[in-house]
């Protein structure tokens, strides 16, 4: 893998708290440093009370573009099967403009997969289908919103980077292979290892070189120790989830230090 610079993005779970604190750790997360924002694309609270406050993604992600002028941000990870695929790619173009402040690039990264969570498909009125059925529908999604993509005026500011989380081995690495800027898994470093292997014989089987997609990994429930075995074996953006009621930035700053050493 190519050896890139350790980048830490903090996932904000939109739930158990307001809007106000939302845009207030926005802010201070962006100047204590991190290098990505991530929300997640869900309709209810994933822990806690299940029927707390929660918030919608992409609206959400829309005034992220313009409460913030540095970070990188987007969904980890978008559900594919609540949006048509032309709309996702004009939704994501659109976010794109609104954070390209003072004529720059836009920030915005296409965070996607294929969708899980049953009670945000039955409660909204979507199709549940089986995983296999969720991972073909995102298999043809991409290549349409990448096609909208190329046909909308204006275009994007740059090309948007796609980031696919999930680390099933026969489907999912395989739309990475074909599809991906960053892929995003938990693995742990001797799982991590053997889905490299696949990642990269899926690569050859589509004719792209893999060592160009940037490898992202999960901090939760880690030390240094596991850290620096995954940066080892190339993961460089790592991201660390913090809910509300109350965002734990002292978690933040420990990680942003060792990003800053591993740096260095």
């Amino acid at each position: 893998m190519t050896s890139r610079p350790v980048r830490l993005g903090v996932q904000l779970a939109p739930q158990h708290t307001g809007y106000p604190h939302i845009r207030d750790t926005v802010r201070e997360l962006e100047q204590l440093g991190v290098d990505v924002l991530f929300n997640w694309d869900h309709f209810f609270p994933l822990s806690g009370d299940r029927e707390g406050l929660h918030f919608e993604s992409w609206t959400e992600l829309a005034s992220w573009a313009e409460l913030t002028s540095r970070v990188e941000f987007g969904a980890l990870v978008n559900c594919n099967s609540y949006r048509n695929p032309d709309l996702q790619a004009d939704m994501a173009r659109t976010i794109d403009h609104i954070s390209a402040h003072d004529g720059g690039t836009g920030r915005f990264i296409f965070g996607t997969g294929s969708g899980w969570f049953e009670r945000d498909y039955v409660e909204y009125g979507y199709e549940f289908g089986t995983a296999g059925s969720r991972l073909n529908d995102l298999a043809a999604a991409l290549p349409r919103i990448e096609e909208r993509w190329t046909k909308l005026n204006p275009a994007p500011t740059r090309k948007i980077p796609v980031l696919i989380g999930g680390g099933g081995e026969k489907k999912t690495l395989r739309i990475v292979a074909q599809h991906a800027d960053i892929w995003h898994s938990f693995a742990a470093p001797a799982d991590l290892e053997r889905k490299l292997g696949i990642l990269a014989e899926h690569g050859a089987a589509v004719g792209r070189d893999v060592s160009q997609i940037e490898i992202s990994n999960e901090l939760r429930n880690r030390d240094e120790h596991d850290a620096d075995a995954l940066r080892e074996l190339g993961v460089s953006l790592f991201t660390i989830g913090l809910s509300g009621p109350e965002y734990d930035l002292a978690t933040v700053r420990r990680w942003l230090a060792w990003r800053d050493a591993a740096n260095a």
